[in-house]
């Protein structure tokens, strides 16, 4: 079986928690008090998601870019 290398996304909310999600997948996406723990976690979700696809049906990852939004202030 090869390696796949995927895009992660890490956020953090409100409380602290750090928000991890795999745009390949929809609905990938899962949490941790720590990096680390939210990688683990989502590397767990990652791998159901790929039970039930096949590596060639899986959203193809473009990029990451920002965009400017002026505040409503």
């Amino acid at each position: 079986m090869g390696k796949l290398h995927l895009p992660i996304i890490i956020e953090m909310d409100e409380d602290g928690y750090y928000i991890v999600s795999c745009p390949l997948f929809k609905g990938c996406h899962s949490y941790g008090e720590t990096i680390d723990e939210a990688l683990e976690n989502i590397r767990e979700v990652i791998e159901m998601c790929l039970e039930e696809a096949k590596v060639e049906e899986i959203n193809k990852f473009v990029g990451f870019r920002e965009l400017e939004i002026t505040e409503n202030v």
